[in-house]
């Protein structure tokens, strides 16, 4: 995607505007390489050519691709355990307004696609916007946005993001929408033609970029986060694809083993030579003695190579990337001693992906309390700190990321109500017996007219 924005051409934009902008446009073009490749490798589009030693591998293969899930496999299973279901107020209930807000933008599902971008390239941006009486909020990758972090201040102090695109003569995708976040104000720009770009300013109260990252893994020179592809994850997906090429190499050797004879004459030897399949597929192969030597025809075939080393090589990496990811070693869909047997050795295999499946709704718990306190805030176009206290007060709820099945949870709720009995009249002890909010509320509608005819037919 190319953004070829000059703030030197931009009119409307202020000098502290255009020094912001040409920051950010620096980020953005500094990653865009790296974004594409770790797109590249989530997607397992690995070519051989990036992995050949040039010893086993002939350079003809150059091209060819070998699939590999491994690299969808490190962001998606993590991210599948951050499970986003709304937020809570003060007193323990839905706050109404933030439900409406969380409902019309769908917040729930965008949550999730916006939990792997963060994953796989290690931030995504939420940003708010007032539409007439509506408040939009959307999430954007950095293959589409960028960040200015200010480390004083804590938090972003800038950031843009791209919102439409258009094919040129040349078969480019340009940006031609871009909403520019700043701390007062957000400004759309638009392009006219080529070089020219007019801005539109929409100021705010929030005293505040109404952009926030959502971010994994952040250390303090990275603090908008590393993606969990990096280097050495990457490594090794590049090491399974190489040994799924030499495994490919191999078993078309074994397929058709290499034979050899001995002690032919001239015709003979160009009859083999000239039709190898055939030689190869019929039943009979028949030669007759050497006129010229008298030499019997002797016929063998070499040893046939085996899959055993590459299968263990294989073993070999599903370890290492398990180690490094976190990931329980049957997700590689590799074979191994280490595979679990019961349901609590996979129980044991996953407590580190759970631990940080905790970690990652712990940051993005935050994150999200900042976007849906914007989100109040625009929607009443006032600032955060104008916010009543309940409605400051709110937080963002995860469902559990160790996932345990129906019957461990109702197990569980069983005991709490046999010690709290007001725990059984509870939304939360029907959640946890395995019913869904849609069944939930059919239960308590169906409950709560039983209990009107039971009054009904007292009263007659």
């Amino acid at each position: 995607m190319l953004i070829d924005i000059y703030p030197d051409r931009v009119a409307g934009l202020t000098d502290n505007e255009r020094s912001a902008l040409t920051k950010l446009l620096e980020i953005y073009r500094a990653h865009e390489m790296s974004n594409a490749e770790k797109n590249r490798y989530y997607e397992g589009r690995v070519t051989l050519g990036e992995v050949n030693l040039g010893i086993a591998l002939p350079h003809g293969m150059q091209r060819l691709e070998i699939g590999c899930a491994w690299g969808a496999k490190t962001v998606d299973v993590l991210a599948a355990r951050s499970m986003f279901d709304g937020f809570v107020g003060q007193n323990g209930e839905p706050v109404d307004e933030l439900s409406e807000i969380v409902r019309q933008n769908n917040l729930i599902a965008a949550y999730s696609t916006a939990a792997r971008d963060e994953l796989k390239l290690g931030c995504t941006f939420a940003t708010v916007l007032k539409d007439g009486n509506k408040c939009k909020i959307r999430f954007y990758s950095p293959a589409s946005a960028a960040g200015l972090y200010d480390g004083d201040k804590g938090r972003l102090v800038a950031g843009f993001s791209i919102v439409s695109t258009r094919d040129d003569s040349d078969g480019y995708a340009r940006a031609w929408r871009v909403y520019y976040y700043t701390e007062d104000a957000v400004i759309v720009l638009d392009r006219v033609d080529r070089d020219t770009w007019t801005a539109t300013r929409f100021p705010h109260r929030m005293g505040r970029p109404l952009m926030e990252p959502l971010v994994w893994n952040a250390t303090s020179n990275k603090p908008l986060g590393r993606s969990r592809l990096k280097s050495p994850i990457r490594n090794l997906i590049k090491g399974y694809v190489r040994t799924m090429a030499n495994a490919t190499v191999s078993l078309e050797f074994s397929t058709a083993p290499q034979k050899y004879i001995l002690g032919v004459d001239t015709d003979q030897f160009d009859a083999i030579v000239g039709d190898k399949f055939k030689q190869y597929c019929g039943n009979i192969i028949a030669a007759t003695t050497n006129p010229e030597t008298g030499e019997k025809p002797t016929f063998g075939q070499l040893q046939q190579g085996t899959l055993a080393p590459h299968t263990e090589m294989l073993r070999d990496l599903a370890t290492q990337f398990s180690a490094a990811t976190g990931l329980p070693i049957h997700e590689t869909g590799v074979v191994n001693d280490a595979n679990p047997t019961s349901s609590d050795a996979i129980e044991a295999q996953t407590k580190t992906l759970v631990g940080m499946a905790q970690e990652l709704n712990l940051g993005n718990g935050e994150a999200l309390r900042t976007i849906a306190l914007m989100a109040l805030a625009v929607t009443r176009d006032v600032s955060i700190d104008e916010l009543p206290p309940e409605d400051r007060d709110i937080v963002a709820h995860f469902k559990n990321p160790a996932m345990p099945s129906v019957a461990a949870t109702a197990d569980a709720a069983l005991k709490i109500a046999s010690i709290r009995p007001s725990f059984g009249q509870t939304d939360e002890y029907l959640a946890m017996c395995g019913f869904d909010q849609a069944t939930i509320r059919r239960i308590k509608s169906q409950e709560q007219r039983a209990r009107g005819l039971a009054l009904a037919g007292e009263l007659e």
